[in-house]
């Protein structure tokens, strides 16, 4: 026998006759319309892309999605350099699988291969506006196999609750997160067939679908279904063992459903497991006040949940408890649910739940859209019950008063959320009011007016919020230029250097966005992931790369001796990109220089000795090994003459503010290279020996968010005795060996040998998870691969078996007999195989459990 929910009571628009009523369908269509106006319209007034001259490639959008997408299409379209296993465009060679599954498995990504390349961010952002509007649709569609009902009102809270507050303010610059949004209707529509006993696989399909599609928001919708279908489950009121095995429906099928996405899930997991630690804050509550604020529409914060929903829907859901046409248990039920999981974002222990026991790197309410959804939910219940009578409806207003009372309070609630919440209040009462009449007014149906009003108060009040969420983030956050003029010339000076594998081509050290080669091209060092290994990111700040994000964001360094550890043969000269105003430019155009680069794979006489140290310098010799720099003593004196005071903190040096030079002696024609990771500003070497150099240093006053890379700043002259200026942005701290004099004569014969002694062959195939290189006869020591040593690479020298890959300070080395001439090394992600054989486990048991259940009705 099926189980049984509660029965459904006859609403105001149940028909009779022939023509069937519209339905769910119907409903999702005006839900996903509505989404679409209000999302161009508030771009269109906020002036923004693409409807404006403002980028909307705010933050981690700029900086990871948009080039990820890129990197997509050069996949689809077979132009990326590596595959689905090695991304060797990035941090000189990461593990793709666990970004992809990350940032790029949604199905909605796969609409990049249609857009043209130089479209990149016109594709991303149809891309979002299609999520939003079928996580519209999705809500409306639930909504009336929740409760038969009005279909235009479900259609106008699926709007709703994909135009909330934390979809306009947080994830419209996050897209993998709206995954999230259409996951959970889709998960609690799950949950509706398994009450019922219908679509068991199609069930477990959605739950794998949505998994894949982004895991982490997944989780989050994962629980939130869970809550719905106990409620649910709690109002059908089934015997105990029927209940029971309508819970046991639910575990088989979330258990098979992501045990068929495992095979990504377990890569992803184990990917940031081996990641880079990066910054993470300390929770902390928001006050009532900013909590209440960000139900109101135009209210806009980075730290506090984005509650908003519509004058509407929150109405409608204050109103649920006073509405005395629902049952009781429905009442107290949504009710409880939606006071719970409020009150759950803000207490540590629950709020960590929600996040996988993981503290989230930058936004803290990435569960907000949940609170969203049950207050959503909980209005339709209200609504299909039948229009408010004058009780529910005057404790719903008094209520709202209360909240904009005390919300009043907020510094969040800005002079211009009043009158866009007036008159969306004033619109949503009489639109409720004419609802629970049965005269025309005004020689319209009472419904029709109302559906007018609501609907009308809802796209302004929508399209405010999201205008002004957009405008408002361009004062707090990094903001990037969509592709234009210096990525197409990046591009095209990159295509015409690159020699892929034989060298790399880094797109150079003036970066546009933290991921330059996934969206211009070429092979670098610079990479930003919550998958960026911990081995990278500790091995390039080790030889004195920069980063931001608390090094998750790694960057490129221009540096002779690092050139020639990671074999980069062409490296592109861009001026300072003029979108991030930082400096004056140059007027100089797109470059590139070239230099004479060892092989992938080089040949050193020994294992790796010793340990990295303090300084870069003799850190970047230990890789090259031998002796390169000279590293002067140096004096740093302040603008006034003196000698500034030492640093107090971890940070060792001594400290400088304003303007200061730093005095030091080399030999003469020596490179001069300024190595200072907690400084910020200008760098110049005094005289022409400069060559036109300006050090740039992006340091931030807290070491463990952003730190400088080492400047190259030009050769010292004939004299020998060099000076340079600096001038501080703000108090930064100057190493004692912040000076290195490289000697390019010494650094040349370094290269002829390892040339002469590297691989004469090196290939990479297609998926880039192997790397074959063939070596002089006789080779002896260890063979040294120019790539991180990251988890999942496996070597073997000549015809031996592969084993786990060793280590050379941090890159691949596989040991040499003497007697082979060839290594080879492939890689798999950590967890692939773990995920697979529980993703085959998980198949048998469907196809097993689906034969049965044919086998068992033929027999019936």
């Amino acid at each position: 026998m099926r189980p049984t929910v509660l029965p459904e009571p006859k609403t105001a628009d149940d028909h009779t006759g022939e023509r069937p009523p519209p339905g769910p369908g119907q409903a999702a269509l005006l839900a996903a319309t509505i989404t679409v106006v209000v999302l161009c319209a508030a771009d269109a007034v906020a002036r923004s892309y693409p409807f404006g001259p403002r980028t909307r490639n705010v933050n981690d959008l700029g900086n990871q999605y948009v080039p990820f997408h890129a990197h997509l299409w050069d996949l689809l379209h077979g132009k990326a350099t590596g595959g689905l296993l090695v991304n060797w465009q990035s941090g000189y060679g990461a593990s793709f699988l666990p970004d992809f599954g990350t940032y790029l498995t949604s199905p909605f990504a796969l609409l990049v291969a249609v857009f043209p390349r130089d479209r990149i961010d016109l594709a991303v952002y149809v891309i979002t506006v299609l999520k939003i509007a079928c996580a519209g649709a999705a809500m409306a569609w639930l909504l009336l196999r929740l409760r038969p009902g009005r279909w235009w009102a479900a259609g106008l809270l699926g709007a709703s609750y994909a135009l909330c507050g934390w979809t306009v303010a947080t994830a419209s610059y996050n897209l993998m997160w709206l995954d999230g949004l259409i996951a959970l209707p889709a998960l609690c529509l799950v949950g509706e067939w398994i009450l019922s006993g219908r679509r068991p696989l199609v069930g477990v399909l959605v739950v794998t679908a949505v998994w894949i599609a982004n895991f982490y928001t997944a989780y989050m919708a994962t629980l939130a279904a869970a809550l719905v279908f106990l409620l649910r489950l709690w109002f059908a009121g089934l015997p105990r063992r029927r209940a029971l095995g309508a819970v046991g429906r639910a575990v088989l099928t979330f258990a098979l459903g992501t045990g068929l996405a495992a095979p990504l899930v377990t890569v992803v997991y184990f990917g940031s497991a081996h990641a880079s630690v990066g910054r993470f804050t300390q929770f902390a509550p928001v006050g009532t006040e900013d909590l209440l604020a960000r139900l109101l529409p135009t209210t806009y914060s980075f730290g506090s949940p984005a509650l908003f929903v519509g004058t509407t829907a929150l109405l409608l859901a204050l109103a649920l408890p006073f509405h005395r046409a629902a049952p009781r248990r429905v009442r107290a039920g949504w009710t409880l649910l939606v006071v719970a999981v409020t009150l759950s974002m803000q207490w540590g222990p629950t709020h960590l739940a929600w996040h996988a026991f993981a503290e989230p790197q930058g936004s803290s309410y990435r569960q907000t859209f949940v609170v969203c959804a049950l207050l959503v939910i909980a209005a339709w219940h209200t609504l299909s019950y039948g229009p408010l009578d004058r009780r529910a409806l005057g404790a719903a207003v008094g209520l709202l008063a209360l909240i904009a009372l005390v919300a009043s309070g907020s510094p969040l609630v800005r002079v211009f959320a009043w009158p866009v919440f007036l008159v969306a209040a004033v619109s949503a009462v009489l639109g409720l009011v004419l609802l629970g009449r049965r005269r025309p007014v005004l020689r319209m149906a009472p419904a029709a007016l109302a559906a007018v009003l609501l609907v009308g108060a809802q796209l302004g009040e929508a399209t405010a919020t999201d205008a002004v969420a957009t405008r408002m983030r361009f004062g707090h956050m990094d903001d990037y230029a969509p592709w234009g003029d210096r990525q197409q010339q990046q591009a095209d000076a990159i295509a015409q250097a690159d020699g892929w594998p034989r060298y790399r081509t880094d797109p150079g050290r003036e970066q546009t966005v933290g991921n330059d080669p996934l969206e211009v091209g070429g092979q670098g060092a610079q990479y930003y992931s919550s998958h960026t290994s911990a081995v990278l990111s500790s091995t390039l700040t080790a030889l004195g790369y920069g980063w931001t994000s608390g090094g998750r964001s790694l960057q490129s360094l221009d540096n002779a001796v690092t050139d020639v550890v990671f074999s980069v043969g062409a490296r592109v000269h861009s001026p300072p990109d003029p979108h991030q105003n930082w400096f004056p430019q140059d007027g100089s155009g797109v470059t590139v220089t070239r230099q004479a680069v060892p092989p992938l794979v080089t040949v050193r006489p020994s294992a790796a000795t010793g340990a990295f140290g303090r300084s870069p310098y003799r850190n970047q010799e230990l890789l090259l090994g031998t002796r390169v720099y000279s590293l002067p003593r140096i004096t740093v004196r302040n603008g006034a003459g003196r000698r500034p005071d030492r640093s107090t903190d971890q940070r060792e040096g001594v400290r400088v503010g304003g303007r200061a030079t730093i005095a030091a002696q080399c030999r003469a024609g020596s490179e001069v290279y300024l190595w200072a990771p907690h400084f910020a500003g200008t760098a110049r070497l005094a005289g022409p020996s400069a060559d036109g150099l300006t050090g740039r240093f992006r340091a931030d006053f807290h070491p463990l968010t952003k730190i400088a890379a080492m400047q190259r700043l030009g050769t010292v002259p004939d004299s020998g005795r060099l000076t340079i200026e600096l001038s501080a942005n703000r108090m930064g701290v100057v190493p004692d060996q912040a000076v290195g004099c490289l000697d390019t004569g010494r650094l040349q014969a370094v290269v002829r040998q390892l040339r002469a002694t590297g691989a004469t062959k090196v290939s990479v195939s297609g998926s880039g998870g192997t790397i074959r290189a063939e070596l002089p006869a006789g080779s002896k020591g260890v063979a040294v691969v120019a790539a991180p040593r990251i988890a999942g690479w496996r070597c073997a020298s000549g015809d031996a078996a592969a084993v786990p890959a060793k280590e050379y300070h941090g890159l691949i080395a596989v040991p040499l007999d003497g007697t082979s001439t060839g290594v080879t090394c492939d890689f798999r992600p950590p967890g692939l195989r773990l995920g697979s054989a529980v993703g085959g486990g998980a198949l048998v048991a469907l196809a097993g459990l689906g034969a049965f259940g044919a086998v068992r009705r033929r027999r019936a």
